[in-house]
C-alpha cells in the first residue's frame, strides 16, 4: 500500500510539474526591462532558427480611428517624417467593409477580407455554432476557433522566427497552431491610459534587447486612440486633433527608442480605419419590417427561414434612402461581403454616416444618442473611412508615395519583409512592390 501510495505522489507531482512547465509564464519586469504597467506572457515556441537570427526586424503599430487625413491636417511632424523618409499613402488606405476595429485589424495581420477570416463585425452570430463573437468577451475573443487565416506571428513562429505581440487584436487566442512567444494581456479600463501607452514603447524596447536566440523579430502594437475621441466629440473637434497629435508624439518616442537599438528594423504605422461626423439620430429597422422572428446583434439580421429572410427584405427595400437592404448573395462585389452567414441575411449596408440598428433599447435600459463620430461605413462610399499608412526602414525606399490600396495587401509585403514564405491570401505583393528595395525578389534560405 505504501508503495502504491508513494507512486500516486511521485506521478502527482510530475503532472504537476508538466502542468506548469505548459503554462504561460506572465513577465512582469522584474529582472527585466519590461514595464510592469503591461506585463507580457511569455510562451516557449523555441528559440529563433540560425536562418532567423540573420533576419532584419519589423515592428507593425496601429492607432485607432487615426484618419488618413489626420497628419496633414494637424501636422503630425514624426508621422509625416517617417513618411518622407520611406513610404506612405497621402490619400490613404482602403480598410476592408465593415470598416470597424475587429474585423479590420484581423485583416491586417491576414491579408483576408472579412467574410474569408471570419471576423466579419465587432459583435456577430455564428448562426451554424449557434453561438455569438463580441469583442466585449474574452471567452469568446480568445478563443482560436473563431479566426480563420493564418495570422503573421502564427506564420512566423512556424517559420523559426519569434514574434511579440503587444494588445493586437486576436493575439491572445492560439491561431493556426501558435501565440506569439510573447504577448500582452488586453484590458480594456486601463489600456488607454498614459501609462500603458508609454509601457508599449518600454516593452518593444526590451524585447529588442533580448538574446538573439529569443528576440523577436516581428513585433505588432496597438494604440486605441484617437478612436474614443473621435467617437466623442467627432473628428474635428480640439480633442480629436490633441488626441492624434499625442499618438504623433508617441509614434516619435517609438522611432527613437528602435534606433537606439542599432537593429535594422522596418516601422510600419498603420490605422484601421478613418472617422466621420455622424448625421441624424438612430434608425431602427423595426419600425420598418417585422423582426420578431430573427436574431439581431447592432444592424445584423439573422433569419431563421427563407421566408422570413425574403420578407424582410421585400419590407425593408424602399423604406429609407439612409441605407440599402440586400439580400447576402446580392451584396455588391467591391465589398467583399457576401459569402458568410455570420454576415447574417438580409444585409443592411448605410448610403451615408447614418446611425442604423435593429432595435431601439427595451425600456428597462438607458437610450443614448449616436457617437458624434462613427466608422464602420463603405470607403468608397465615405472617403472619411480611409486609414493611415506610414512606413520606413533598410528595406523600403525613401520617398516614395502610394496610391490608395486595399489593406489586405499589407499581408503578402510584411511577410516579404520578414523572408516568409505565406499562404495565398486575399492580397498581392504586386501592389505594393515598388516600395521595396529588393523589388520583391524572394530571400534566399
Amino acid at each position: 500500500m505504501r508503495i502504491r501510495a508513494l507512486r500516486r505522489s511521485i506521478l502527482t507531482a510530475f503532472l504537476l510539474v508538466l502542468s506548469f512547465l505548459a503554462a504561460p509564464l506572465a513577465i512582469t519586469g522584474q529582472g527585466t526591462n519590461f514595464n510592469p504597467a503591461l506585463p507580457l506572457t511569455h510562451i516557449d515556441n523555441g528559440p529563433n532558427s540560425a536562418w532567423a537570427e540573420s533576419q532584419h526586424y519589423l515592428v507593425l503599430v496601429s492607432l485607432d480611428g487615426f484618419r488618413w487625413d489626420y497628419a496633414t491636417r494637424d501636422n503630425a511632424t514624426h508621422l509625416l517624417a517617417l513618411g518622407k523618409a520611406g513610404v506612405w499613402a497621402p490619400q490613404g488606405m482602403l480598410p476592408s467593409y465593415p470598416s470597424l476595429t475587429f474585423p479590420n485589424h484581423y485583416t491586417l495581420v491576414t491579408g483576408l477580407y472579412p467574410e474569408h477570416h471570419g471576423i466579419v463585425a465587432n459583435n456577430f452570430l455564428d448562426p451554424e455554432r449557434s453561438a455569438r463573437y463580441s469583442m466585449y468577451d474574452k471567452q469568446t475573443t480568445n478563443d482560436g476557433s473563431w479566426y480563420g487565416g493564418v495570422p503573421l506571428w502564427s506564420l512566423a513562429e512556424s517559420q523559426g522566427v519569434r514574434t511579440a505581440c503587444i494588445l493586437w487584436v486576436a493575439c491572445e487566442a492560439k491561431i493556426a497552431g501558435f501565440r506569439p512567444s510573447w504577448y500582452a494581456t488586453f484590458d480594456g479600463k486601463t489600456q488607454a491610459a498614459p501609462t500603458t501607452e508609454q509601457a508599449r514603447i518600454d516593452d518593444a524596447l526590451a524585447l529588442l534587447h533580448l538574446p538573439a536566440a529569443d528576440r523577436p523579430h516581428f513585433i505588432a502594437i496597438y494604440f486605441s486612440e484617437p478612436d474614443h475621441e473621435g467617437h466623442e466629440f467627432g473628428p474635428d473637434a480640439r480633442e480629436t486633433r490633441a488626441a492624434a497629435l499625442r499618438m504623433d508624439a508617441l509614434v516619435g518616442k517609438l522611432r527613437t527608442a528602435l534606433a537606439s537599438t542599432g537593429l535594422p528594423i522596418d516601422l510600419v504605422v498603420v490605422s484601421d480605419h478613418g472617422m466621420v461626423k455622424s448625421e441624424g439620430s438612430w434608425i431602427n429597422l423595426d419600425q420598418f419590417a417585422d423582426l420578431s422572428t430573427f436574431d439581431t446583434v447592432g444592424d445584423l439580421l439573422y433569419g431563421k427561414t427563407e421566408e422570413d429572410r425574403d420578407r424582410v427584405y421585400n419590407q425593408l427595400k424602399h423604406v429609407s434612402s439612409q441605407f440599402i437592404v440586400y439580400r447576402r448573395k446580392d451584396v455588391p462585389a467591391g465589398l467583399n461581403y457576401n459569402q458568410n452567414a455570420r454576415e447574417g441575411d438580409p444585409i443592411i449596408v448605410a448610403t451615408g454616416p447614418f446611425a442604423i440598428r435593429a432595435h431601439a433599447p427595451a425600456a428597462s435600459e438607458t437610450s443614448h444618442p449616436p457617437n458624434l463620430g462613427m466608422h464602420g461605413f463603405d470607403p468608397h462610399l465615405l472617403p472619411e473611412m480611409k486609414a493611415s499608412f506610414f512606413a520606413a526602414g533598410p528595406d523600403l525606399r525613401a520617398g516614395k508615395t502610394v496610391a490608395p490600396f486595399d489593406n489586405v495587401n499589407l499581408y503578402p509585403w510584411m511577410a516579404h519583409l520578414l523572408g516568409l514564405n505565406p499562404p495565398k491570401t486575399d492580397g498581392d505583393l504586386n501592389i505594393l512592390l515598388g516600395t521595396l528595395r529588393d523589388n520583391g525578389v524572394a530571400p534566399q534560405k
